[in-house]
């Protein structure tokens, strides 16, 4: 794929991370939706030893409200004002960039006063005054391509974020709807979204999903994480997005498509060797010195390269 412009988040009081053009893969990764402090502390702790382990960018996410549930009596987090303590707290003690969801205007101000990217969310991709508002916050701005949207519908979005003078944008890839309750990915997705310039991201974990294939909750398909996180990785993304829980089983939001923690590291080695193979791949390739009148030739660059008299 063609490269995209790169950046920096962070700050001299955290981690900075560059993504985008020839940057090394990075990683979005945490729980859907912050539980606890302790747990969400918890997991971004051991997230953060095994991406610095395996050399990998880090930025870690968790939501302080998910105001898309499926089911009125689902959990939806902490709030606003409660997960934003947490979150803050979280990036002091870990060093971490951080990434929560927006979903209205009103939240986008104290959220950007925390929050390294503010991330809009799938269904709200088309909402002006929501993309409007976190451009403006002069933050990162990650945008979730609508279930309902074609790769290139995407543009519309990016546009709205560009009028405000930002270009620290992400587009995300997060499956396309496909009949009911299922998504599908198309992998041209992301040498089309890539051509706007800006850094592609597959989330992973929920284009596994199955919207509301559990009845008051969503289900999934988490045996699909690694080959599309592979595919992704060959294809040539900037970063991959994963919601990790260490007992999925028992998460209180998305644990149905959640990568158990224990499969993080095993997982994140396989794509890191195939994201670096796909950069080697993405590379122009420099034509070979031919030696005048010489067909085939290459010229030699030794020490003992010299014209014949």
């Amino acid at each position: 794929m063609q490269p995209s412009r790169s950046f920096e988040l962070g700050s001299p009081a955290i981690r900075r991370v560059r993504i985008g053009g020839d940057a090394p893969l990075f990683l979005i990764a945490g729980p859907c939706v912050i539980e606890s402090e302790s747990h969400a502390m918890e997991t971004a702790q051991r997230v953060a030893s095994i991406a610095a382990d395996e050399h990998i960018p880090l930025i870690f996410k968790a939501s302080y409200d998910k105001a898309n549930r499926s089911s009125l009596s689902s959990y939806r987090g902490p709030g606003l004002k409660e997960g934003l303590r947490i979150l803050a707290n979280i990036k002091k003690k870990t060093g971490l960039p951080i990434l929560t969801d927006v979903h209205e205007v009103a939240q986008v101000g104290p959220a950007a006063e925390v929050c390294d990217v503010l991330q809009v969310p799938a269904f709200l991709s088309r909402q002006t005054d929501l993309l409007l508002a976190a451009g403006r916050s002069g933050r990162a701005v990650n945008i979730k391509k609508g279930q309902f949207l074609s790769p290139w519908d995407i543009a519309h979005a990016v546009e709205k974020v560009v009028s405000t003078g930002n270009e620290k944008i992400i587009l995300t890839e997060r499956g396309a709807s496909f009949g009911y309750q299922n998504l599908v990915v198309d992998m041209r997705s992301f040498p089309i979204m890539r051509k706007l310039g800006y850094p592609v991201v597959f989330d992973v974990t929920h284009s596994v999903q199955l919207p509301g294939g559990a009845g008051k909750a969503s289900g999934g398909q988490p045996e699909f994480i690694e080959p599309l996180a592979r595919a992704a990785s060959a294809v040539g993304v900037d970063g991959i997005f994963l919601e990790v829980h260490e007992n999925p089983a028992a998460a209180l939001s998305d644990g149905t498509n959640a990568l158990p923690l224990t499969d993080l590291r095993p997982l994140l080695r396989k794509v890191v060797g195939i994201a670096a193979l796909a950069r080697q791949f993405d590379r122009p390739v420099e034509s070979p010195h031919r030696i005048p009148g010489g067909v085939g030739r290459e010229r030699s660059k030794g020490p003992r390269a010299k014209v014949a008299r």
